[in-house]
């Protein structure tokens, strides 16, 4: 049986390449651009422009790998604060409240795969006043 394969079946990203291209400053919280977009997971690479409030996705699991930039993040608990930089990995299990309340270095970048696929608007914030999914991220525009 021949294997079929189509223009989407597999792709190579240039992640130095994409990183680059991200503005100096954002309106949002962080600017991202997905990467994949399928219904078992999702994958994107983003930029944190300032730090962020406590907040949830219902319902996907994020895993962020750290590729720039340092601060410091707590999951479940502000008490549970420790700091990330490149080359960290963090999980967050949907559900699992989380912050990043400080940027010491940035750019601050992610690259994040989300299972299954995190639609853009799964973004509860703990304390509503803190903002809303489109305060939050905002899609990279295509160059």
């Amino acid at each position: 049986m021949e294997r079929q394969t189509d223009q989407f079946a597999f792709r190579r990203f240039d992640l130095n390449q994409i990183v680059q291209s991200f503005p100096d400053s954002s309106d949002t919280l962080l600017l991202d651009t997905y990467l994949t977009d399928e219904p078992s997971a999702s994958s994107r690479l983003f930029r944190v422009y300032r730090p962020t409030p406590p907040h949830y996705h219902a319902n996907s699991d994020e895993h962020l790998y750290v590729l720039s930039g340092t601060g410091t993040f707590w999951m479940g608990d502000a008490a549970n604060r420790t700091k990330f930089g490149p080359g960290d990995f963090l999980f967050f299990k949907r559900g699992t409240v989380h912050a990043q309340p400080d940027i010491f270095e940035g750019p601050v970048v992610f690259l994040a795969i989300d299972a299954p696929r995190r639609d853009p608007k799964d973004i509860i914030f703990v304390n509503p006043e803190d903002g809303t999914p489109e305060s939050f991220i905002q899609k990279k525009s295509e160059d």
